[in-house]
This record gives C-alpha cells, sequence and structure tokens, in this order.
C-alpha cells in the first residue's frame, strides 16, 4: 500500500492504495463517491468516464499510481445542486432510461463543451462514439448536449 493525494472534486484528498488499484475503485470504495460505475473494466464503454484535467478518460483502466497533481473531476463535482446545463438537459430531454451509463455519458459531454462550445452534430457523434448506452438513448443525448451548449 502506498499513500496518494489526489484533488477530486476541488477537494485534496489522502489515502492508500496499492499502486495498481485503478482510480475507478479508489473513487467508490476509498472515497465514497458511488456515481461513477463500473461497465467492462476495459476502458471500452465509457460507464466509468470521469474528467482529468478536463479531459474525459477511463477510470477503470487509470492505475492510481499515475496521477500526478492532476484534478479529477466526477458526476458528483459536476454541479453540487444538480444545475449544470447538461444534468438541466439530461432531464429535459429525459434522457436516462436504466440511467446505469449517465454518469459517463454527462462527463464525456462536459469535456466536449469546454473544448468546444457548439460542436456540430458530426462533432457530438465523434466524440461520445466511445460511451455505449445500452438502452439506445443516443438521440436524445445528442439533443441534451445540444441545448446545453447554447446555455453555456
Amino acid at each position: 500500500m502506498a499513500e496518494y493525494k489526489i484533488n477530486v472534486n476541488g477537494k485534496e484528498k489522502s489515502l492508500k492504495a496499492d499502486p495498481d488499484t485503478p482510480l475507478l475503485w479508489v473513487l467508490r470504495d476509498k472515497l465514497d463517491l458511488p456515481g461513477t460505475k463500473y461497465g467492462c473494466g476495459i476502458a471500452q464503454c465509457g460507464a466509468c468516464t470521469v474528467l482529468l484535467d478536463g479531459k474525459a478518460v477511463r477510470s477503470c483502466s487509470l492505475p492510481i499510481s499515475i496521477l500526478k497533481e492532476q484534478k479529477i473531476t466526477t458526476i458528483e463535482g459536476l454541479s453540487e445542486d444538480l444545475t449544470h446545463p447538461l444534468q438541466e438537459a439530461w432531464r429535459e430531454f429525459d434522457v436516462p432510461q436504466c440511467g446505469y451509463c449517465q454518469a459517463g455519458q454527462i462527463m464525456s459531454a462536459a469535456a466536449l463543451l469546454k473544448e468546444n462550445k457548439s460542436p456540430s452534430e458530426e462533432q457530438i457523434d465523434n466524440h461520445m462514439q466511445g460511451n455505449i448506452c445500452r438502452c439506445g438513448t443516443y438521440l436524445r443525448i445528442k439533443k441534451a448536449i445540444q441545448s446545453a451548449s447554447k446555455k453555456l
């Protein structure tokens, strides 16, 4: 076990973990942030997406040992009162069905809108293609992203 200091949702956290422990399990098991979901475990589905210095990353395949001073944002840190434009758009367009993939979807969308405030449909499709929704709510996801982009 090694000791780590990481910045999660704007707060410095100290913890002990095996160096190979994926960030996903640190967030869920050590820091009690269950919004980030386990999907496939091989960084292919996007359910575990968080932001690392504003960039979307798959937390299931990111060992805690490679983190330095980056800032991690989880779905819990996107907005304390659920008023981030993406969260509001998700509700407005009734995006979730089962909801399992939605935290990862929203975090990927947040990374997209951070770098491109007004993405085209093609840019949204290209950016979001690594996030799988088993319920198939892709059209609603796209509409929600487009709506949120207008509010940012």
